[in-house]
């Protein structure tokens, strides 16, 4: 008896005489700030705790709006935009220059291999750009050859003058009637930079400065099928002449733009038209 109220009584040291520790007491988890004050019956259990919410879940089984659970996909992430250079752009800018440089000739035959042996591709992307500048006018398909470079006389030169002539000339003038002065303002830089590229004796340069200015001037009139014909039109009377027409004189075909600005700002109608017919009338063929 007294053996075993010593036992009941040492159970907090030993355990049954045999030096064995007794395991420590366990330490109940102090409420938190939010859980003060409720009652020992509102703890929640250990089975309670394993079935509460996770931050995304509703009670009721649902995700919040704008947040994803664990069984969820993650949202799919943005592809890269993955930049790539257009071999046949700029093969086809490459032919545009060689042409209106005159490295092309006119009459000359051209064949897709022999181009691309000479930039370094192979022919597929040379025979693309050559059928978009059979579309442009400016070369045609010799079967199993390859592709003729278009000699135009002063004829075609006319009829394309006369039709360019019978777009701009009335736009501008209706632009000249009903934009206030300071908008030409905005075409004084595309009108100089035709002047410097017309003192830098590049054909090519002078002919992409000369398009841009004449597309920032119709641009003007807010209608893009307008301004996309017309720049095909110029740009078909841009391409290689023969060699019985005359080049034109880019120094001064570049400053007959800022001689119309000058016109369109002043408000002369009269020298506005004489000057856009001036600027459009096609190159005569030498005697």
């Amino acid at each position: 008896m007294k053996q075993g109220a010593q036992d009941s009584a040492g159970t907090g040291t030993q355990e049954g005489g045999t030096g064995r520790a007794a395991p420590a007491a366990r330490v109940p988890r102090q409420p938190g700030p939010g859980e003060r004050g409720r009652g020992r019956d509102d703890a929640p259990t250990a089975e309670a705790a394993r079935r509460e919410p996770i931050r995304g879940e509703r009670t009721g089984g649902e995700p919040t709006r704008g947040e994803h659970t664990h069984a969820e996909p993650p949202p799919p992430r943005p592809r890269p935009v993955v930049q790539r250079s257009s071999v046949r752009g700029q093969i086809l800018d490459a032919l545009r220059t060689a042409l209106l440089a005159g490295d092309l000739k006119p009459g000359e035959v051209y064949s897709g291999p022999a181009l691309g042996e000479r930039f370094g591709v192979s022919a597929t992307p040379v025979r693309e750009a050559m059928q978009q500048l059979a579309l442009e006018g400016a070369v045609e398909v010799v079967p199993n050859r390859g592709f003729r470079v278009v000699e135009r006389g002063a004829r075609e030169l006319a009829e394309l003058a006369e039709v360019r002539a019978l777009i701009e000339v009335p736009v501008v003038l209706r632009l000249a009637r009903t934009l206030p002065a300071e908008r030409w303002d905005d075409l004084r830089a595309p009108a100089e930079a035709t002047v410097r590229a017309a003192a830098s004796g590049c054909r090519a340069t002078y002919a992409e400065s000369d398009r841009a200015f004449h597309r920032a001037l119709l641009s003007l009139a807010g209608n893009a099928q307008l301004t996309d014909v017309a720049e095909d039109l110029h740009r078909r009377a841009q391409w290689p002449l023969t060699a019985a027409t005359t080049r034109p004189d880019l120094l001064a075909d570049a400053t007959a733009h800022t001689t119309l600005l000058d016109a369109l700002t002043a408000g002369d109608l009269p020298l506005v038209t004489h000057l856009l017919h001036q600027h459009l009338t096609p190159l005569h063929q030498e005697p």
